[in-house]
């Protein structure tokens, strides 16, 4: 019978095994702040960013906002559902054009939006973007061979912080 020697390697860590461990505390970071997002506001990420955005723009097409948050036209119709039947937000007929739907944030969504705290997205964009250029490129360079390496390269993927799927259209792929 083989002996088992696990007694080298976990003594020694290695440096794939330090890069594991920081995406580990990534994945984790991503996930506790999505947790307490919904536990404490009833939000999912996407949620919040569709909301914040509408809030900023206000009147806003669908199309439009789709395109502002990366997300494909048909994600983003289902979350407006979820966010309409909580009266967060309203859609309206276009005036001009009566095809498009504008979407609007209500007053239970903007007192929503006042009092969530500032997203685990947001806080890591603000301190990334006062990074030096230099170390902008380093970060998205090691990670794009981290996602090369995961074989994850070609995935499509929103640039949005958030664990789980995105809608109800994702979880039955």
């Amino acid at each position: 019978m083989p002996i088992l020697d696990f007694g080298v390697h976990l003594m020694e860590e290695t440096k794939s095994d330090e890069v594991l461990r920081n995406l580990r505390k990534i994945i984790r970071a991503v996930d506790l702040s999505s947790k307490k997002l919904a536990r404490d506001f009833g939000l999912t990420g996407p949620q919040a960013l569709i909301l914040s955005e509408v809030r900023k723009s206000g009147g806003i097409p669908v199309s439009t906002l789709a395109t502002r948050v990366s997300l494909s036209h048909a994600t983003v119709t289902d979350i407006l559902n979820r966010l309409a039947k909580r009266g967060l937000v309203t859609r309206t007929r276009d005036q001009v054009d009566k095809r498009r739907q504008l979407v609007s944030i209500t007053e239970d969504g903007l007192a929503l939006v006042a009092s969530a705290p500032a997203s685990l997205q947001k806080r890591f964009v603000e301190r990334y973007d006062r990074l030096p250029s230099w170390e902008q490129s380093m970060i998205l360079a090691g990670l794009e061979r981290v996602a090369l390496l995961m074989n994850a390269e070609d995935l499509d993927a929103a640039p949005l912080l958030t664990s789980g799927a995105m809608n109800r259209l994702e979880t039955e792929v």
